[in-house]
């Protein structure tokens, strides 16, 4: 977005930098928490995605190759609503792994999952399911998507709703009823179509420990958060598993 970046990629790609400007310009989004972004960028333009898969199946095969690892890459697609954006961006996602492990001529399995970030998805998790080895729920999107609210405005606002009772805490902080009754659909119709499904989340909700037990009661696999959450999550999960 800065001149001194503009005039980098400029010098790079051979372009005069007044071009790189104009198109900055004209990718300005007015909300761009609900635009342009996460596979839609993979639909649009997929040499993005292809670089990213290339990069990271590369890293993986020489890790096997150089040093012996056993590794199982997790490359997991965000922000998908329909079941044709998974279903297209798996297609190229292997194709591009496929590639890279021929290349390198070692053996490597690995996973092709996607984010479960919007209600659509939700609700559509079931067909998605034929086309994901693994879901992650991206609950810090989902709570913002399921309320239609900001994370980054709603903080204006969501201290006054928890003061007055509207809210009972902020939902960015611990995991709101509403948005896990939209996780346990997801579950339930994911797993009916594929048995051994695996469930997670990523976001910050994977370190609050109301959370972590909604989360067990869901049967999710695991839970993901910041490294300094961490210690938190792992006494919060085993007082689950205690629990049930």
């Amino acid at each position: 977005h800065d001149r001194e970046g503009q005039v980098e990629v400029a010098a790079q790609l051979g372009l005069d930098v007044e071009a790189v400007a104009g198109r900055v310009e004209s990718l300005r989004e007015l909300n761009p928490m609900l635009g342009h972004r996460g596979c839609r960028l993979a639909i649009t333009w997929p040499e993005i995605y292809e670089m990213q898969v290339e990069a990271i199946t590369a890293a993986a095969c020489e890790l096997v190759r150089d040093e012996g690892f056993t590794i199982i890459p997790e490359i997991m697609i965000p922000l998908v609503a329909t079941t044709k954006e998974l279903e297209v961006l798996r297609a190229q996602t292997v194709a591009v792994a496929e590639r890279v492990i021929a290349d390198y001529g070692v053996p490597l399995h690995y996973l092709v999952g996607t984010m479960i970030e919007l209600p659509r998805a939700c609700v559509a998790a079931g067909d998605i399911a034929h086309h994901a080895d693994f879901f992650s729920f991206g609950t810090n999107d989902l709570t913002q998507t399921t309320f239609g609210l900001s994370r980054d405005d709603a903080t204006k606002f969501l201290p006054t709703y928890v003061e007055k009772g509207v809210l009972p805490i902020d939902p960015f902080l611990s995991l709101d009823r509403g948005v896990a009754e939209l996780m346990g659909l997801a579950c339930a119709r994911g797993r009916a179509t594929k048995a051994g499904l695996k469930l997670g989340i990523c976001g910050e909700h994977g370190g609050d420990p109301d959370s972590i037990t909604m989360c067990h009661d869901l049967g999710l696999d695991y839970v993901s958060c910041s490294p300094f959450r961490v210690p938190v999550a792992r006494m919060a999960a085993a007082h689950a598993a205690l629990r049930s």
